[in-house]
């Protein structure tokens, strides 16, 4: 079984066939996915989609690609849109250094630290980009202790996790973890404990190998599981259930 705890069945790549994958992925063993916005177009999509399937949870924030669109408009709308029973987190925010045409640095702290001020308002867990902004993305997590969540899609060193790993964040590894070259990766996921791993597409990104470069989707994390319980020493079933386990903790999904 598999629960994607991070998706964008919202994204334009699945504007032709979207209804057909979705419908298809519990007879592949998908039994949750939390669809996380990365505009405020994206997180209105990510609840409708969230009312429509019942296996479906949504994350409701601004990605720092659109760092500059995060004012006090903005942040009432996501306050509203949290409003909704099935938004479970707010996400995706963070840092995104690595493209040189994003919002300024300093305009993406900002747009960061008013939308963790948001989930701590609402006492919800927050699903962290980090990408190139290790420091200042731990720096920020460490000014608001009482919230907790997820750094997504985990690019950072064994070090940098054991740190996020203090503060209570969960770790989400994709499809990345089956490339060869993933050696740091690798390294990550035989440091985390059992009880902070999560699993994840980031679809219609990040597909794991031996589909690479294609569209992903949510059953493809089984390639992701099967990598980690290589590396972990652990039966398939045992990283399965380990993750379904966190995850439905994380978001405070009781069934």
């Amino acid at each position: 079984m598999i629960f994607d705890s991070h998706a964008h069945y919202d994204d334009e790549a699945f504007n032709e066939d979207r209804e057909k994958v979705i419908q298809g992925l519990n007879d592949k063993g998908v039994i949750g996915v939390l669809n996380c916005g990365s505009t405020l177009e994206g997180a209105r999509m990510s609840v409708e989609l969230s009312s429509k399937y019942n296996f479906i949870y949504s994350a409701v924030g601004v990605h720092p690609e659109y760092a500059d669109i995060v004012n006090d408009e903005t942040i009432c709308e996501l306050r509203g849109l949290a409003n909704y029973p099935k938004v479970r987190a707010i996400g995706e925010i963070g840092l995104d250094y690595y493209h040189a045409e994003n919002p300024h640095k300093d305009i993406q702290k900002a747009a960061f630290r008013i939308q963790m001020d948001l989930a701590r308002e609402l006492k919800l867990p927050v699903v962290i980009h980090d990408r190139d902004a290790h420091k200042d993305t731990l720096d920020i997590l460490k000014e608001f202790p009482e919230v907790i969540g997820v750094v997504h899609c985990f690019s950072g060193s064994v070090e940098f996790a054991r740190e996020c790993l203090k503060l209570g964040y969960y770790i989400g590894f994709t499809g990345v973890i089956t490339f060869k070259n993933a050696k740091k990766t690798s390294d990550v996921a035989r440091e985390v404990p059992m009880d902070r791993i999560l699993v994840e597409t980031d679809c219609p990104y990040m597909a794991p190998e031996p589909h690479r470069g294609k569209r992903n989707q949510s059953d493809y994390i089984e390639y992701i599981i099967e990598k980690i319980s290589e590396i972990k020493g652990k039966t398939i079933k045992e990283i399965e259930n380990a993750t379904i386990v966190n995850i439905k903790k994380l978001l405070n999904i009781n069934k």
